[in-house]
């Protein structure tokens, strides 16, 4: 489908979602965002619901201004994918032990890995640039710098809610790697102090949504935001670089007779600021829940633990900022989801797939989230399908 122009105070709101199918308070948040006095597009995705502030699923083109509770306290969160040599035909009738010994090696929930992960230790993974990151944490805001031990031990590691690392298969019988996580706690301390100065600062007093608080250009305290929003951004590449990673060696021991090999990894944020030109103008472009679509571009849309994924290739949709949703996206809410299923409908949802079927997961069971089809279908000017994946294993955060 093509968008559908919603009017709003400053902007039209573009919509690749059927506007009937919003939830009243997602529509109410769209109409906000479109409010204020910096904005120049909002283009929502077909995934598109309720968030904090800003719908995940919007795509907010600002100009001299960033939304820090727009961006979300889980900077830089994305998806990175692989395709390996490995078929169906490699794999074991059993999968639990594979999902044993991913588990073993990448820390999920609270949790960090006893030492520092060093990128040095993967046999072709690039370390330039490392100590050079790690040196800039000394420029981040001083109220989170107590956490660089943390922040140091969680390099590597899932993290919780909808994060996880997938073993898939895609409809030729091939193998693919698959996960999604971000800049875990270090980033959500940062978003959580920026977003705090934004709320206090004079010119936001007026607002309809106190979580709408903007940095504006040419200001300290936007400058400050951008220094620690880029690094964090960096931080959740590195951290599903290292993760990838250890998930290869996984692989590698666990199929050693077969040998794999790996092609290039795709990776893709889609909880982000961008700095590109539009209709001759410079702007700011956040994706919530979005990832960049450009002509070429690959990116990764995932569904829920029990229906699959797609490999995807941009199509360059100006009109929606070169964007596409970032998954399925939510059609309730957690608490709902768990007030609604059992543990016993997780485990018919999940059938075939290796993975957890307990009550500490049931909010993130398939028929919490729309039908992926449908989202795909909603968006076929925005991306080209380039594989279908179906996960075998899933490890949830």
């Amino acid at each position: 489908m093509s968008y559908v122009e919603v009017p709003g105070a400053q902007v039209p709101i573009r919509m690749w979602a059927d506007p009937a199918s919003v939830e009243d308070v997602a529509m109410r948040q769209l109409q906000n965002v479109a409010t204020l006095p910096w904005i120049k597009g909002l283009a929502v995705m077909p995934d598109v619901h309720f968030g904090k502030g800003a719908t995940v699923g919007s795509v907010i083109a600002m100009q001299g201004a960033v939304c820090p509770a727009a961006v979300g306290v889980d900077i830089g969160c994305g998806m990175s994918a692989v395709k390996t040599s490995l078929t169906a035909n490699d794999l074991p009738g059993d999968l639990s032990r594979l999902r044993s010994r991913i588990e073993a090696v990448i820390p999920v929930g609270r949790g960090m890995h006893d030492d520092p992960v060093e990128p040095g230790r993967f046999h072709g993974m690039a370390t330039a640039g490392w100590d050079d990151f790690w040196a800039r944490f000394d420029g981040v805001a001083e109220a989170v710098r107590f956490r660089e031990e943390r922040a140091v031990k969680q390099m590597g590691t899932l993290g919780s809610g909808n994060h996880f690392v997938e073993f898939c298969l895609d409809e030729a019988g091939s193998v693919w790697l698959m996960l999604h996580s971000g800049s875990r706690n270090i980033g959500k301390e940062l978003a959580d102090h920026h977003i705090g100065v934004a709320q206090g600062l004079p010119h936001n007093q007026g607002l309809v949504d106190r979580d709408l608080a903007v940095f504006v250009a040419d200001t300290p305290q936007m400058a400050a935001y951008r220094n620690d929003l880029y690094w964090a951004q960096e931080y959740a590449k590195h951290n599903r670089a290292i993760m990838m990673a250890l998930f290869k060696d996984v692989i590698r021991k666990e199929f050693k007779k077969a040998k794999p090999t790996f092609e290039q990894e795709i990776s893709c944020h889609h909880n982000y600021v961008s700095e590109e030109r539009y209709d001759g103008m410079d702007l700011l472009v956040t994706r919530k829940g979005a990832i960049r679509a450009g002509s070429g571009d690959f990116g990764i849309i995932p569904g829920s633990m029990g229906t699959g994924s797609y490999i995807v290739k941009g199509l360059g949709n100006d009109a929606s900022f070169n964007s596409a949703s970032h998954g399925a996206g939510r059609r309730m809410s957690r608490n709902a989801a768990k007030r609604r299923f059992s543990a016993q409908d997780l485990a018919e949802q999940t059938q075939g797939v290796e993975c957890r079927k307990d009550s500490g997961v049931v909010d993130e069971i398939p028929a919490a989230y729309k039908p992926i089809e449908q989202v795909m279908d909603q968006q076929r000017d925005l991306v080209q399908v380039v594989a279908k994946l179906k996960q075998v294993v899933c490890v949830k955060g």
